[in-house]
């Protein structure tokens, strides 16, 4: 049974993760299906609420009753059949007509682990109930509504993303390493902020595609500050003068990821596997930030990522530099100065 449900979440994993599953596949295995699942369980919430139909209400709604089944304080889901079919990525839609196997597969797992899974997926809910409140359903054409503050901005990236890290961290330490209270405490919050680099990155990358179905997380009283609103941002010959501001948010990322690298450091050198599957985001994440630094993100024409070669090209690296003493070391700080070669 549990080699079925296996195949079953790797399969949907492998159809809705192209950045993550490299990741997944570096964790070790007292750990990895742990961490694929709930990224399955988010996943879904998060195909929920972004679909681009229906009413705000209605999203909201599935939202809480599929977190209540989820938690265990319901037994019936809704029919998610319509919103799987209006989704435009094949992956998700398939996900949507499988939620039941993928909250079954909980039951593989331990109950400690099971609640770790379930904490922060109520978090990440929460998160995305906050979304729907703050923004409305999205729509193509429609307002823009921005965050208000840079509190705000942070709290968002913890209830989406550093929860991610605290979880993470609590799975890592319950199975594979112990580094003591004080150590731990470290750990948890530089897990936090790693999660939140991850998130800052999203935010920063996809400006132009929130803009176009309403939603702005650059706050308002920032862009207020630079005689900027949220509707300039359409226009791509602002670039210069959104700039400023727009570095001020890559060098709080920058920062963050500079705590994932420490983040890192602190994992013990037997645990290469682990390590490997922290490094792969934080390579991509810190090519990002150098791309988006170089571009003009308000030029919706031009997409800002990561190509499939350079991800390909890291992972070789990453398995080089995990066999050569201080090579992981080495490989993170040298990718910070200088981005991989294709």
């Amino acid at each position: 049974m549990a080699v079925l449900v296996n195949e079953k979440i790797d399969a949907l994993l492998e159809a809705t993760s192209r950045s993550f599953y490299p990741t997944l596949k570096y964790l070790p295995k007292k750990i990895r299906g742990q961490i694929g699942l709930l990224y399955l369980l988010a996943r879904i919430a998060d195909t929920i609420a972004d679909s681009k139909a229906g009413e705000t209400e209605s999203l909201m709604l599935y939202l809480k009753q599929y977190n209540d089944v989820v938690q265990g304080n319901a037994e019936n889901l809704p029919d998610f059949a319509q919103l799987a079919d209006i989704q435009e990525n094949d992956g998700e839609a398939e996900l949507l007509r499988n939620v039941q196997d993928v909250i079954d597969a909980l039951k593989v797992y331990s109950e400690p682990d099971q609640q770790r899974m379930l904490e922060c997926l109520d978090i990440i809910v929460g998160g995305q109930v906050m979304d729907l409140e703050r923004f409305g359903i999205a729509r193509e054409g429609g307002n823009i509504s921005s965050l208000k503050t840079n509190e705000e901005m942070d709290d968002y990236t913890y209830r989406v993303a550093g929860c991610v890290g605290v979880m993470w961290t609590k799975m890592s330490l319950a199975h594979l390493i112990s580094l003591g209270q004080y150590k731990e405490e470290i750990f948890f919050m530089k897990g936090i902020r790693f999660g939140k680099a991850l998130q800052m990155i999203n935010i920063l990358r996809d400006i132009p595609e929130d803009l176009r179905f309403g939603r702005c997380y650059i706050p308002s009283d920032a862009l207020e500050r630079h005689g900027l609103t949220a509707q300039d941002l359409l226009d791509k010959n602002n670039i210069e003068k959104f700039r400023p501001l727009y570095n001020e948010y890559l060098d709080i990322t920058n920062d963050h990821l500079d705590a994932a690298v420490e983040y890192i450091k602190m994992i013990p050198e037997t645990q290469f596997r682990l390590k490997a599957s922290c490094m792969l985001p934080v390579l991509i994440g810190q090519r990002t930030v150098t791309l988006l630094r170089e571009g003009n993100i308000l030029d919706s024409t031009d997409r800002i990522k990561v190509t499939r070669n350079e991800i390909k090209s890291y992972a070789k690296k990453l398995l080089r530099a995990l066999i050569i003493p201080g090579g992981v070391k080495r490989l993170l700080e040298k990718n910070k100065d200088s981005p991989v070669e294709e």
